[in-house]
């Protein structure tokens, strides 16, 4: 994916990379004991015990790489998906995905023997964010290594899910939370499909409006004919481009809402936008 203003490093998912950097150097540095790294774990036959545990479980990496790995696919899915829902809406996905996927380790913990071992890391999360990408930008195309060819959003994620999945029955002792991965995107995904049933009730279709903003003050000159608005153009295809995509989004909630609306994550970023247009004019 190409860098831009909406896929560059955002407030939340930057604190959350610093945040999960900084507890892997206190746990090799400082609190090394294995008593406290277990006690931060999620292990669901302790689960209500340690009810904290559905939480700080998802910043305990099992070392490095690990860290890496998530850090690098939440970098990569994480700032268009904030700057989509906004700041705090984000990060509470994003914990209610982490959630989601202990939850669901805790549920099949007495059916699947590998659903009760006890897990770390971002993983779930993580996985949630890449969920809600895919589902808001299906088509936005990513080079993964060593593909010769880039991959659509949405097949990327199913793929990685589908892995999972396949993993869990077949390589159920071989060290990875596959369960809770697969948790971490079930919640994501049900989470837009809510949202998607909640837009479908009855409603009364809305009037066509201009996506122009007009600024107006005192009465209309005299002797002066009001002009009929312009007929609304056609609304270009952006699925495959996030930034086009959330510019549609921002000018329609100015139209149907005014500008008073706009969060300042997005008055930043349609100041973001109109600043490289002018660069490249």
């Amino acid at each position: 994916m190409n860098l831009s203003p909406s896929n560059r490093l955002t407030p939340w998912v930057g604190r959350l990379i610093i945040a999960n950097a900084v507890v892997l150097l206190l746990l090799l540095t400082v609190f090394t004991s294995p008593s406290l790294q277990a006690a931060l774990r999620f292990a669901p036959a302790l689960a209500l015990e340690r009810p904290w545990s559905f939480v700080t479980y998802m910043f305990i990496h099992a070392g490095l790489l690990h860290l890496l790995g998530n850090m690098f696919m939440l970098f990569v899915f994480g700032p268009p998906v904030e700057h989509r829902l906004g700041g705090r809406a984000f990060i509470l996905y994003y914990f209610y995905c982490g959630i989601g996927a202990a939850v669901l380790s805790l549920l099949l913990s007495s059916v699947m023997a590998s659903a009760g071992a006890p897990i770390i890391g971002a993983s779930g999360a993580v996985l949630g964010v890449g969920v809600a990408f895919a589902m808001l930008w299906p088509e936005a195309e990513l080079f993964v290594f060593p593909l010769p060819t880039p991959i659509k959003a949405r097949t990327f994620v199913l793929v990685l899910i589908g892995l999972d999945v396949v993993l869990s029955q077949i390589a159920p002792q071989d060290g990875v939370a596959h369960v809770a991965h697969v948790g971490g995107a079930a919640f994501g995904y049900l989470f837009f499909r809510l949202q998607m049933l909640s837009r479908r009730r009855p409603h009364q279709p809305p009037r066509a409006v201009e996506r122009v903003v007009m600024v107006q003050s005192g009465a209309a000159e005299p002797g002066r004919r009001n002009t009929p608005p312009a007929p609304l153009r056609p609304r270009r295809r952006s699925d495959a481009d996030p930034v086009a995509a959330e510019v549609d989004r921002v000018l329609d909630k100015i139209s149907e809402q005014g500008m008073n609306s706009l969060t300042p994550a997005e008055r930043r970023f349609l100041d973001e936008v109109a600043r490289k247009k002018k660069q490249q004019n």
